[in-house]
Formats: C-alpha cells, structure tokens, sequence
C-alpha cells in the first residue's frame, strides 16, 4: 500500500498550487487525485457553449510568481473556458505537476486511523492509499444539480448539465431544445446556443439581475499596462472585498438627485463588470438603496426586452440585486427578441414531469431533441460529503453536517484531524474573486503544515468551541446583509431538496477574514488541538 506525507484531492487552481507547494516548498512526499482525464477541475468539466469567467482576466490567475504572471497574456478582458484551460496546463508545465497527480480516479472514501494517526483512502479504481495530511480540492461548485424530476429516466433524447459537460462536440444545430434554469451557466449558454438551435426554450423558476460583461479583445498597451502593475494589481486584490481590482465607492445612492444617479449608474453599465455594484458604497448593504440599483436594471431590461409579457417575467424579481449570485451577460435579454427562443415562467407554469419526447408542464406539452440543465450546484458542502469522510470514533461528516456544516474558517473540520480544506463551507469561497481566496487558503495551510513539521507535531484539528463559535460570527454577519433577503439561493442551500437552510460561505470580505487567518498563524493555532 503506497503511502504519501500527503494527498491531495483535486488538479483544478487549488490542488495545483498546493502540490507545488506540499512537493517543492516543504520537500513532502506528495499525490494530487483527479477524478477527470486532465488537470483543471471546474474548468475541466465547464466547456459548455458559451462558458466564460466573470472576473476580468488580469486578476484570474496566480499571483506567488511574478515569472508565471509575466510569461501568459490574457488576450479577452474574460477569458473562456479553453483560454483558461490552457493557462492551466501553462502553469502545470512550468512547475512540472503532472508527474505527481493520479487522473481519472475518483475518491470513494478516506477514513482516519486514529491509531496510525494516519488517512486511508479508496478510489472507483480500487486503488488503496495513506498519508498523514489530507487536502481537499474539490472545488466549491463542482458537485453538479440535476433536479430529480419524474420521468427523467424515461426521456428518449440526450440530456446534459452545464457542469458535466462531454468533451465530445455536442451537435445542436436546427435541434429544438430546452434550457432549465437561468443563473450565471444559463445566462451564459443561452445566447450562444440561440444562434445555432431551431427552437430554444427556457424555463425560468426565479429570474435573474444581468450586468452586461462587455467583453473585449485586449490592445497591446492593456496588456503592457497589466504586465508591468503586477505587484499592484497582486497587492490590491488582497485589500478589496472580493479579490477583484475595484473598489467600493464611499458614495451613497442618496447623496444625489435621480438625474445624477442615473448618470453614474449608466456610467456604470455602460462599463460592465461585477464593479456595477460597487458604485455605490450602500447598493449591497442597504435595501432602500438597492432599491435604486434594482429598478435602474429592471428598466433597462422593460427597455430591451420587446414583448411586454416575457420582460415582465425576466423582471419579476423576488430578491435584492447582489442578494444571489451576480451574474454578468453577452446578449442575453436580446435573445427573447428573437423568434426562435420561447420563456416559460415555471412559477405560474410549473413542470410536472419529463415524458418520452420533452416536458410537461402544467399548461402545455413540449417536445425536444436534447435538454439542458443549467441547475447549478450542491455548492461547497456537496463535493466534500461526495468522499465519504470518516473522522476520529467513526464520525461521519454526513452525519456531523446532518443540521448544518461545522468547520473553523472554512479550513478545518472537528473531529477531522489533519485535514484541510480549500475554499470550503465557512470561508469566503464562492463570494469573492476564486483564485485570490485560493492563494490565501493555500499558503495559510502551507504554513500550518510547516509549523507542525519544525515542532514534529503528529495532528492538528480544530475544537467544537472554536467551530461553534465561527458558525455563530457567519450567522451574524450573514444576518445583517441583505443575502438573506433572497427566497430561493445556493449560498443558503435553499436548491437542494433536504440541504440545511443555513448561509454557508463567510460574508465578511476577503481583508477580514484574510486578519483574522493571520492572527490565528501569529497566535501558533490556539484554537486548536494540537498532538
């Protein structure tokens, strides 16, 4: 049984910034396990039409080599999937990761041998594995959402989900198909398929404030200009909220007249990005002035949108903007301009099963070639329950999670000694620009590892008090934002039947949460037991 200082699960941005530093940094035996063909986790899986990352891609990358930012250029203001894929096995090149990372083998279970203070872990390939640190990469949206609907297993058509997207091309042209669910994947396919399909219909559970990405193809002097800021564009996506470059204003929507708020909000979409909502330093914090922001979109969508019914539907919003996921858009609303694409409000038309042929809602019958589901994620705590954890006494991390996921900073679990977590459930993850938090979460369990190794400590988790205690500071910041104003949201796992209702990422900013990491290094990992 081959044995290794530590494993790590994953080859996406985090597993392999982690190799490189488990395995060149601190000298340990290292394996990184991949369950897909090649390197790139998420965007490995995400190659449906269309996809693309909403950070811009100056900041979507890694910033702890100033040789590894220098050396790539980013040639859209945000990149697609392959473009990114490609940026990947650039990096995977240049640190030489491939050599220590098993592909296409998926972890069945890991279980802790309080014995051999030790982690056991089995993968579909029966292979069986030990280390003494385990690390786990799996990314916070990588567990794909097909929604159980009645009659799925009967449909006599190809269906696919935006995540699990095949690598085979996918044939759509003159095909009539259907499109579940219109959050940031949805709003991405959409528009890109529209110009191939015959018939497009969407079906809408809640619909979605859009922010047009206006994307461009970068000039030279862009790019000259973002390779020669590097140490400032590093230093200043470490001190904003979501690891992005902008900034929020210190304005309030108040302290203008309609007219001149209009101007800046303008201003501001006619600019694109996630920075629309940071215009104002009040849009995300206060309802009255999110108020402002969501009308001045809800009227450019009336505006877009020809027949007055559907824009209706794509405005009938039950939540603040920024309260979900914000999404950014390349023509979305413009596609329900055209003859070829249908929307369904399943609110007032819910479907009732999938037949043979399509669809059936409450209203009508549909019959498609393919169907896609654009239906997300089990976010954060789904990919870490897919390993079938078991900690020390046998403790299941199902059955521990059962009511709401305990973790300390989103990096280390009660009871799970020696396992660390990257962007999990507890950390800012998913709110933030992703492989900012990566790098911070990385470094901060490359250090920990460091300082047990000098002190030849044996294993280090954290205590229930100290888990408890950071459930209840997410719960109180999570309290006073507007993220809970929203019905139906993934951040609280309100789209998974069964999940616990409970806000999962840390909604405090990246600056915070990056001090409050700090000082637990600084204070040598007091809230923890360490052996």
């Amino acid at each position: 049984m081959l044995q290794f200082d530590s494993i790590i699960i994953g080859a996406g941005i985090s597993g392999l910034y982690q190799l490189h530093k488990c395995r060149d940094e601190l000298n340990l035996k290292t394996l990184a396990i991949e369950e897909g063909s090649d390197i790139g986790g998420t965007w490995f899986w995400n190659r449906y039409p269309g996809a693309r990352c909403d950070s811009e891609s100056h900041t979507y990358g890694y910033t702890f080599s100033e040789k590894i930012y220098k050396n790539w250029t980013w040639k859209e203001k945000y990149p697609k999937q392959n473009t990114i894929l490609k940026y990947l096995k650039y990096v995977e090149k240049k640190l030489d990761l491939k050599k220590d990372i098993l592909f296409n083998n998926k972890i069945t279970s890991a279980k802790y041998l309080e014995r051999k203070n030790l982690w056991l872990i089995k993968t579909n390939k029966n292979k069986v594995l030990l280390c003494k640190y385990l690390i786990c990469a799996v990314g916070s949206l990588s567990s794909a959402n097909i929604p159980k609907i009645k009659g799925l297993n009967t449909y006599e058509g190809k269906y696919y989900h935006t995540g699990r997207w095949p690598k085979k091309k996918v044939n759509l042209k003159n095909k009539v198909v259907a499109q579940i669910g219109t959050g940031s994947s949805g709003i991405q396919v959409a528009p890109t398929i529209a110009k191939k399909v015959k018939k497009l219909v969407i079906f809408q559970r809640t619909p979605n404030y859009s922010i047009p990405a206006r994307n461009k193809k970068l000039t030279k002097e862009i790019i000259n200009k973002y390779l020669k800021n590097y140490k400032k564009i590093k230093n200043l996506i470490k001190k904003t909220p979501g690891g992005h470059t902008f900034n929020f204003s210190s304005r309030s929507v108040f302290d203008f007249n309609k007219i001149e708020r209009n101007k800046i909000f303008e201003e501001a979409w006619l600019k694109g990005s996630l920075a629309f909502r940071a215009c104002f330093g009040d849009i995300t914090k206060k309802l009255d002035a999110n108020k402002k922001a969501s009308n001045f979109i809800k009227e450019k969508i009336l505006n877009t949108v020809k027949d007055k019914k559907v824009a209706e539907i794509l405005t009938n919003f039950d939540h603040p903007f920024t309260s979900k996921r914000p999404t950014l858009n390349t023509n979305y609303y413009e596609i329900f301009n055209k003859d070829n694409v249908e929307l369904i409000d399943l609110k007032t038309n819910p479907i009732i099963k999938i037949t043979k042929k399509g669809i059936k809602t409450k209203y009508n019958e549909f019959f498609f070639d393919k169907i896609i589901f654009a239906t997300g994620y089990d976010a954060l705590t789904g990919p870490l329950l897919s390993l079938n954890l078991v900690g020390k006494k046998n403790i299941k991390l199902k059955k521990l999670w059962s009511k709401s996921p305990k973790t300390y900073l989103g990096l280390m679990i009660p009871n799970f000694p020696n396992l660390f977590i990257i962007q999990g459930p507890g950390s800012p993850s998913v709110l933030t620009n992703v492989p900012v938090q990566i790098e911070q979460h990385v470094e901060w369990i490359t250090n920990c590892l460091n300082f047990l190794n000098k002190k030849n400590k044996k294993t280090i988790e954290p205590t229930i008090s100290s888990a408890k205690r950071w459930s209840a500071e997410i719960k109180k910041l999570a309290d006073a934002s507007l993220f809970m104003k929203a019905k139906i949201s993934w951040y609280k796992g309100d789209n998974i039947p069964g999940k616990p209702k409970v806000f999962i990422p840390y909604p405090g900013g990246l600056p915070r949460y990056r001090n409050i990491c700090n000082k637990v290094e600084k204070n040598q990992y007091k809230e923890f037991l360490i052996k």
